[in-house]
């Protein structure tokens, strides 16, 4: 079923555990977040970035996510994720969208406040959440990335927590991304959180908050940041790896290499991947669905 962004963190935030947000660029990835939601009882937010365009266009995968939620058992929210055109979001919202990033991170802090004032009107005349971003990882979601290291060594700006409230309150977002030591792509070493910083941002404003470039943290961190207030993380790159290792391995076995084939190992990966990690993202809470 169809759940609006600020609805499905709504039950993330009652329940003190995070939904995943996992990015979609193909059938099996997207079957394979629904699925497991459904199997484990939990909410799912399944993304169509736009950094994904020449992967598999909007037109084309957003009417596929907004099928398999409809029909799905789980709660589930179709999310534009990483927006940075609001003719692009228009164009999510006619489909039925009911969850868009606008991302400004990029932008000055007074640009990135307007246009994301913008996205808001647009957002709640269609009933959909909208989610922004304060700070930065130092690399955009669907440019040029600086991937394995540090967010200090991608130039990330972190999140400051005596702005949020302002920013949240000049958007009209409904969740908020944060910036606290993440990073998009593969990590070389281990990530180092600063959950000071996200801790301040939690006492300074009620609203959800977003944790990107999830991918690669730890359990035990995973935790610590659902509790200081994550309510959304988002899920890519190393689902996205499992089942790329998965498809490499089996076809070492296989005399012919059908494509089918291979669809169905990445599918089986990606089930198996985004069983741990909704676990994890769940931080011990009961089924709900």
């Amino acid at each position: 079923m169809l759940v609006n962004l600020r609805d499905i963190t709504a039950i993330a935030e009652q329940n003190n555990m995070a939904i995943g947000a996992f990015n979609s660029p193909s059938l099996e990835s997207a079957r394979a977040a629904i699925d497991t939601a459904e199997k484990l009882g939990y909410p799912v937010i399944i993304d169509h970035a736009q950094g994904h365009e020449e992967i598999t266009p909007l037109d084309v995968m957003g009417p596929v996510l907004i099928a398999l939620a409809e029909r799905s058992t789980a709660p589930v929210c179709v999310h534009l994720d990483h927006c940075e055109d609001l003719s692009y979001m228009r164009r999510a919202l006619e489909m039925g969208f009911n969850g868009a990033m606008f991302d400004g991170s990029f932008l000055p802090y007074e640009r990135n406040c307007e246009l994301g004032h913008r996205a808001a009107e647009m957002c709640h005349s269609f009933d959909c959440g909208l989610e922004c971003e304060l700070g930065s990882m130092g690399s955009r979601e669907a440019g040029a990335k600086v991937e394995g290291g540090t967010a200090e060594e991608a130039g990330a700006i972190y999140t400051d927590p005596d702005q949020a409230n302002e920013f949240i309150a000049a958007t009209g977002c409904d969740i908020l991304a944060v910036s606290f030591g993440t990073v998009h792509g593969l990590y070389k070493g281990e990530p180092h959180l600063c959950f000071d910083v996200l801790n301040q941002i939690r006492e300074r404003t009620l609203t959800p908050l977003v944790m990107h470039g999830g991918s690669g943290v730890s359990d035990e961190d995973y935790a610590k940041a659902i509790d200081a207030g994550i309510r959304k993380i988002n899920y890519f790159t190393y689902g996205s790896k499992a089942a790329g290792e998965a498809v490499t391995a089996d076809l070492k076995n296989e005399e012919v290499p059908y494509y089918h084939k291979m669809t169905m190992t990445a599918y089986d990966a990606f089930c198996k991947d985004y069983e741990h990690v909704m676990k994890v993202f769940a931080n011990g809470a009961k089924p709900i669905a």
